[in-house]
């Protein structure tokens, strides 16, 4: 294999943006180990003091990751996000305005390899988040697993990031005054494993327990598409069957963590290495679906003010006729504190169609060809 060098006479602005992005990975991929190591080094010396002491926070602080976490402001406007965002770079876009007064799940699709686009414009304000959406608070939900590692939960946190366990998901979605966005990556670790260049296959069929914290908490929902999102890396080719793809699901399936087999560029040549490629990516947001409270009916106008209707049947199967119109009227949804499997799949038919019109209508601003469409399985 020929190995493509990088220039020497790269700009001091490019080596930045590579550096922050190599930081970055480091964190996602090897952060955790070592943190971990640290703390049994740490128990193990002359100042086992402080890791007990650090295990009795720990105990303590247990209930953090799913009650909103410990997030630090400080951290999310560091200035080496804004190199992070300008490696690719990553855009954020929004479809309609979003009335701070409610609580929101954003889908965020697809997962890719590492959520590239799901941390850098949710865990961080590089991409203008607060600035876009005033008066919200955006969360990302990881895997509890994470959460259990000393020091690492701690930094985590500071971005925004909180646990996926369903407690956590319901806390946020139940502020009382509303302003907390819960972004969830549908597609969760599985899905990670099919993230390649082209790949535009999304896991969410079967997935409706967000669907279900929506219809229990009057969240809107808000379908998310981060285009560019699978053409950061390159994956060996593990089709269904395969004895690669066998082993991924067996140790997603034992550790809930996906091992993706993926390769990029390095940091001085462009042949091999676990940075991603500088591809754009723009993350759209896109119109809510809202579930809105039973006494009285409300539905939202396009601007997202909300305004009387008839009282609609508690059963959401009575909605099926409705979608999403052409210039982005919300469609209203009924809460109910127990939602039935027919309402729960309603709901979830009508994510689809919201998710479906976002990736439509903008797919040909990014470069996606007209013949090419969203597969759910």
């Amino acid at each position: 294999m020929k190995i493509l060098f990088a220039p020497l006479n790269i700009p001091l602005r490019r080596r930045l943006q590579t550096a922050a992005v190599l930081q970055w990975v480091f964190s996602f991929l090897a952060l955790a180990q070592c943190c971990l190591a640290g703390y049994v080094l740490l128990c193990v010396s002359d100042w086992w003091v402080l890791a007990a002491l650090y295990a009795g926070w720990l105990y303590l602080d247990r209930d953090t990751p799913t009650s909103g976490g410990r997030r630090s402001e400080w951290l999310r406007n560091w200035s080496v996000w804004k190199h992070f965002r300008d490696y690719f770079p990553l855009n954020l876009i929004k479809m309609v305005d979003l009335d701070p007064g409610s609580n929101y799940i954003f889908g965020f699709h697809p997962h890719g390899v590492l959520v590239a686009g799901g941390f850098g414009n949710f865990c961080t304000e590089a991409s203008g988040f607060s600035s876009l959406f005033p008066g919200l608070t955006p969360y990302l939900l990881m895997l509890p697993f994470w959460f259990r590692v000393p020091f690492f939960r701690d930094y985590i946190m500071c971005g925004g990031l909180v646990s996926s366990e369903k407690a956590s998901l319901s806390y946020l979605l139940s502020a009382p005054r509303g302003g907390n966005v819960a972004v969830v990556a549908i597609g969760g670790a599985p899905e990670a494993l099919d993230a390649r260049p082209g790949a535009l296959t999304l896991q969410i069929l079967h997935r409706k327990g967000f669907i279900k914290l929506a219809l229990k908490h009057g969240a809107q929902l808000v379908p998310v598409f981060s285009f560019g999102e699978n053409e950061l890396f390159d994956q060996m080719t593990n089709p269904a069957g395969s004895p690669l793809r066998w082993l991924q699901d067996h140790l997603q399936r034992l550790m809930g963590v996906a091992l993706p087999m993926f390769t990029g560029r390095g940091v001085f040549q462009y042949s091999f290495g676990l940075l991603p490629y500088r591809e754009p990516i723009h993350t759209v947001v896109g119109r809510p679906i809202p579930v809105v409270q039973t006494p009285p009916s409300l539905s939202l106008s396009p601007v997202g003010r909300p305004i009387p209707v008839v009282q609609t049947p508690s059963s959401l199967s009575h909605l099926s006729h409705l979608s999403l119109s052409p210039v982005g009227r919300p469609i209203p949804v009924v809460q109910t504190p127990s939602p039935t499997k027919d309402d729960i799949d309603c709901l979830h038919s009508l994510y689809l169609e919201g998710l479906t019109t976002v990736f439509e209508d903008n797919k040909d601003n990014y470069g996606i060809a007209p013949d090419k469409h969203l597969h759910f399985i």
